[in-house]
């Protein structure tokens, strides 16, 4: 496929250009993956800088360039402040636009590229600091039900949880003719703000909650917040479809009202404590999931989930509400949900008919720790002991209220190592024990080596116990400096269990 230069810079907002009838046959923003008669998109990143491979790009046969620096022209690209070499003869006359932002420029090129495949799709997103993955793998049943043949972006499919903008379109466009119906995806506020969703046309987006996390990345909660914000303020700006769009929001978090007022789409809230349109009323929880009945539009209408936990609830309320939306009967509704055995990582049972119970969850923040160790006290005859770390080069300041949080609610806790990535083990779970150690009386051991925790935790366990195991949920590695080693929690788990 060939497109103009000129037609992948439509909607963009371009400050000066050059050979806008240039032929371009691919985009990229990695100039090792650039071939013969590429855009090449120079993105400023934390680490390095895309204008510094322009040279690299060009003599791999990048027909185009697009920068957010100063190109002096005719004669070979240069960009003010451009440390590299010259790039070869080649690039003299070569084809390039300068924007102000070229992260929003991959996003539309990109989109324009592949035909604006959201389009053709309904596009459903979800955020929020917890409960992401198993709110669109609810939802995604839930469309399933209804006959839409449905793909599932996040976690699990992906490293990121959300794709850049290039790559998601690429993969929206494959499904589109590949015959899907629907994509249900998590929007990280990365995603967000990284420009990645931006020209992706969503007719919904759901809000689950808000707390602590990514405090590396961002300010503070009010600019954690403001991020997420800004796809809601977004939703149905520049809309072609004729269907109307809506957002999905929590009414029980703090965050709902600012989520609400921000956004001009219609607004389909969902809770247990407040006064919601989708509101879930008599929740029972047991190890084997909940039940509860859900107040709609004057009907009372029963449901039951194979998946323990009231946060579930509330990730089940939020699947219903956007089903309920889809116009979609609730006996329908209720089918798609109660076929729903589990996900992945997600307080998931590790069972080799041992006499105490052994879950797998991905709980990586304070609140997703705290709602994993509450539903687990619920369901505790015994002992809950708790095993967890955190992970390297992250937020640094949720490592004590993890630690604390761990001491309040388990009887044992066993600090261990997640990703430590480029920190040192020992750093970070010196960090977490400043938490834990403001408790009296607290019980916990500090085992560095993940392994020997877990297998540590199930030596400790006794029947009517529960064991968490908790921060790495689905994931099949562990970062620990620049390597990237095969470790799974649940078959780690798994196989020390099936040695006892």
């Amino acid at each position: 496929m060939t497109v103009s230069f000129q037609q992948l810079l439509s909607g963009i907002t371009v400050e000066d250009a050059r050979g806008l009838s240039t032929p371009v046959s691919g985009i990229h923003y990695d100039s090792r993956q650039v071939q013969p008669g590429f855009l090449f998109v120079c993105i400023p990143g934390y680490r390095t800088d895309g204008h510094t491979y322009i040279g690299d790009a060009v003599g791999r046969g990048a027909a185009a360039l697009i920068v957010s620096r100063d190109v002096v022209a005719p004669g070979p690209i240069r960009c003010s402040g451009y440390p590299g070499p010259a790039p070869p003869p080649g690039a003299a006359g070569m084809a390039w636009a300068r924007v102000k932002d070229t992260r929003s420029a991959l996003a539309m090129a990109s989109a324009n590229f592949y035909g604006h495949p959201s389009r053709d799709l309904s596009l459903f997103g979800v955020t929020g600091t917890n409960g992401k993955t198993t709110t669109t793998h609810l939802i995604s049943a839930v469309l399933q039900a209804k006959g839409e043949p449905t793909a599932v972006i996040g976690t699990i499919w992906n490293r990121h949880t959300t794709p850049e903008s290039l790559d998601l379109q690429q993969m929206l466009r494959q499904w589109a003719d590949q015959g899907m119906r629907a994509v249900v995806m998590e929007v990280s506020s990365h995603g967000i703000y990284l420009q990645r969703v931006a020209s992706c046309e969503f007719d919904a987006t759901v809000f689950t909650n808000l707390t602590q996390d990514h405090l590396d990345f961002h300010r503070d909660l009010s600019d954690y917040l403001a991020v997420k914000m800004r796809l809601f303020q977004g939703l149905g700006a520049g809309r072609t479809k004729t269907r109307p769009c809506y957002a999905v929001v929590n009414r029980d978090d703090p965050a709902a009202g600012e989520i609400i007022r921000t956004t001009k789409a219609t607004v389909v809230t969902y809770g247990i404590e407040d006064d919601a349109d989708v509101r879930a009323q008599d929740v029972r929880l047991s190890e084997r999931g909940a039940g509860f009945t859900v107040a709609w539009r004057g009907r009372n209408i029963p449901f039951r989930i194979s998946l323990p936990g009231r946060f579930n609830v509330y990730n089940s309320l939020a699947a219903i509400s956007v089903g309920l939306s889809e116009g979609m009967e609730p006996e329908l509704v209720q089918s798609a949900l109660a076929g729903v055995s589990g996900v992945p990582g997600r307080f998931q049972l590790v069972d080799r008919g041992q006499e105490f119970a052994v879950v797998v969850d991905y709980a990586h923040t304070p609140d997703g720790l705290e709602n994993v160790l509450r539903t687990a006290r619920a369901l505790t005859r015994g002992q809950l002991i708790a095993v967890f770390g955190c992970g390297g080069d992250r937020d640094t300041g949720k490592r004590p209220l993890m630690g604390k949080i761990s001491g309040q609610f388990s009887d044992i806790s066993i600090l261990t190592s997640d990703n430590p990535r480029s920190e040192e083990p020992l750093s970070i779970i010196r960090q977490i024990e400043a938490g834990i150690r403001e408790l009296p009386d607290v019980r916990y051991e500090v085992i560095p080596d993940r392994r020997e925790a877990i297998g540590r935790a199930l030596q400790c366990a006794r029947p009517g116990d529960f064991v968490v195991i908790a921060g790495k949920g689905h994931e099949t590695y562990q970062i620990i400096g620049d390597q990237v080693l095969d470790f799974d929690d649940y078959q780690v788990a798994y196989q020390l269990l099936s040695n006892q």
